[in-house]
């Protein structure tokens, strides 16, 4: 069997790892110090007064630390204003230099601020794709290259006691990495070794290391992966977590909390950007919840990996599960909604939930929930063919398009079940050998996952574990009860109970109960899933969070594509203020709009450009003209 490396203390109990500390100015990263909560001006950084107010924004809302983008050395230069400037106003958190392709800009800032972020990827190689495979002779001279380039760096960084941060950008992997790696998740983390080894050498130790993408999935596997090799070299640096380019709004803070949330459930994660297209200030709420459920959260339990087989943490691999009706096999992942909250459902109106009566006739939406659960009720009017009642066992009796929910004991007892469909209600602390010889019987039944304990996330991932060992294929769903919690609360802790299953292949549906309105709750489903790319039911938006390199209103354009296309299910368009960040971190998009200067604009199919120079003004009617040119371009149907 192949060798899987341990990446966590313990995968069925939270278990934060224990990082090498790290001092960033007066904050200490890493160690059982907090999880530290951070964002990035948007401002020119030539701009002192602007760049200063909104770093005063952002410590007041309560980051720790503030990035600041430097592309040059003017720019490098400038940090000393705003450091003054911000002194002088009684602000003295941290601040980050943020450096992608030129070196002696970092080395500028280094003897500014407390911390210098750099892109390996940009910072020394080239990425031109000359040359399409390298010797072991040609690839360690690049090596050396970076080396030489890199330790100037260094040894500012050890006189002044600056932190480096190695962030390794998914999109933005060099020729030779991509040459010998590829576009993966091992690529992004040998290319930041490469920059570790160099550190270490020169004993320099004050290091944090990121791994980010706009893929919750590539970027969960990329960290995870990047614990392992740390653990397995016996020196453990601080982790910043973040998903890059996430977008706006519930989509942004979904698709962050998705991947962010899954490596801290793991342990993993010593420092947090939320990444949204908005003002930066709006990203500290969103990070400060995330962390607020790692506050006080530890386990006395002993640490145990003996399961690291069962389900490969580095890959994405979906359960086997039998279908049942549609639910498990290669039925995506289904969402139920509890008909409670649909205060209008006796008068035929289901379009909290996706469908809409119009002339008699149902329309269904792609966000339109599976199941609807009604208790003791029954519907008195035709349904949508597209949607399944669930009703509890006791008064259930036949009839299309309903089905029984049984709690477990009652299900084996009872003498009246569904022929298709049968949800069977049951505690993830319930495990004992005659229940798996039981529901391994049965093949009409769907497993409803409950737990009443804390630290659910674990549980539900040990009874699955467990599910698997036994070889049982009954289809599960997670159901989770958010009902005494706003939707701020909602949102993020689903997203991170949901999500982490998700993103491990483990669960066949969910279903959320909460007091918000059927419509948010169905929305916050659909996100979740979106953002794990476990079902797509609409467009995706890569869009990066702006900053002083951005060539314009990156919010107003994002909202303008966003209303002409968010009609396009399952295409994803990257929205770019510059050419840092096009064409490497859109890489996963079908389409790019990317500002190139000058209010100009370029237009990607993929990662090639297809046309230049475009002013601004005309570039969104452009991007709709080069969509549908490529076939890709849908009319919105009525209603919508």
């Amino acid at each position: 069997m192949e060798k899987i490396l341990s990446y966590c203390n313990n995968r069925m109990y939270y278990s934060r790892l224990k990082t090498r500390e790290v001092q960033v100015g007066n904050i200490t990263i890493g160690g059982m110090n907090p999880i530290r909560v951070q964002s990035m001006t948007t401002t020119n950084t030539l701009d002192t007064n602007a760049t200063v107010a909104e770093a005063m924004r952002i410590i007041d809302a309560g980051g720790e630390l503030v990035r600041i983008t430097t592309p040059s050395i003017k720019e490098a230069q400038n940090l000393q204003n705003i450091k003054d400037e911000l002194h002088k106003n009684g602000y003295r958190v941290p601040l980050i230099a943020d450096i992608h392709f030129t070196p002696n800009a970092a080395e500028v800032a280094a003897q500014i601020v407390e911390k210098v972020r750099i892109n390996p990827g940009n910072y020394t190689d080239r990425k031109i794709f000359k040359v399409a495979e390298y010797s072991d002779k040609a690839y360690q001279e690049e090596v050396e290259k970076i080396r030489n380039r890199f330790l100037p760096l260094i040894k500012i960084c050890k006189r002044y006691k600056t932190a480096i941060r190695i962030g390794v950008n998914h999109g933005s992997l060099s020729d030779r990495i991509m040459s010998r790696y590829g576009d993966t998740p091992l690529g992004m983390v040998e290319s930041g070794l490469e920059f570790v080894q160099i550190c270490e050498e020169e004993k320099f130790y004050n290091i944090i290391l990121s791994m980010k993408s706009s893929n919750p999935l590539v970027m969960v596997h990329a960290n995870r992966l990047l614990a392992a090799r740390m653990l397995e070299f016996g020196t453990l640096y601080p982790i910043h977590l973040g998903v890059t380019e996430a977008g706006e709004g519930e989509d942004g803070r979904i698709k962050s909390t998705v991947g962010i949330g899954t490596l801290l459930e793991d342990g993993i994660g010593d420092t947090i950007r939320v990444s949204l297209t908005e003002k930066p200030e709006n990203e500290i709420p969103v990070a400060q919840t995330i962390v607020k459920r790692y506050i006080n959260k530890t386990t006395n339990k002993p640490l145990n990996n003996n399961d690291l087989h069962i389900v490969n943490p580095f890959e994405f691999n979906r359960r086997n599960s039998i279908p049942v009706e549609n639910f498990g096999g290669e039925n995506p992942p289904r969402i139920i909604i509890d008909s409670s909250r649909l205060t209008n459902i006796k008068s035929n109106d289901l379009s909290p939930v996706g469908y809409d009566l119009l002339q008699n006739k149902w329309q269904l939406s792609d966000q339109g929930t599976d199941y609807i659960f009604v208790g003791n009720r029954s519907l008195n009017f035709s349904l949508p063919d597209e949607i399944g009642i669930i009703q509890n066992a006791e008064i259930w009796q036949p009839k299309p398009q309903y089905f029984p929910i049984f709690d477990l004991d009652e299900y084996f007892e009872s003498t009246q079940k569904s022929e298709e469909l049968n949800f069977v209600n049951i505690k993830s602390s319930k495990i004992d050998a005659e229940l798996f010889r039981k529901i391994n019987r049965e093949k009409s039944i769907v497993l409803v996952l409950t737990s009443t304990i804390d630290d659910n996330l674990h549980k539900y991932r040990k009874f699955i574990f467990e599910l698997i060992n036994q070889k049982i294929t009954t289809p599960i769903i997670i159901k989770n009860d958010y009902s005494k919690f706003d939707n701020n609360y909602l949102l993020i802790n689903s997203s991170i109970d949901m999500g982490a299953l998700l993103l491990d292949g483990l669960i066949d549906g969910m279903w959320l109960e909460s007091n918000q309105s059927p419509n948010i709750i169905n929305q916050t489903s659909f996100g979740i899933l979106q953002a794990t790319r476990a079902r797509i039911t609409k467009t995706e938006y890569i869009s990066c969070p702006s900053c002083g390199r951005t060539q314009f209103d990156l919010p107003e354009v994002t909202a303008q594509i966003h209303s002409k296309t968010e009609h396009l299910k399952g295409i994803k368009i990257g929205i770019m203020g510059c050419i840092v960040n096009g064409p490497g971190e859109m890489a996963d998009a079908d389409y790019g709009y990317v500002g190139t200067g000058n209010g100009t604009i370029a237009l990607y199919k993929g990662q090639e450009v297809i046309r230049k120079n475009i002013p601004s003004e005309k570039a969104v009617e452009e991007l709709i003209d080069l969509i549908k040119e490529h076939g890709d371009w849908v009319e919105r149907s009525a209603g919508k």
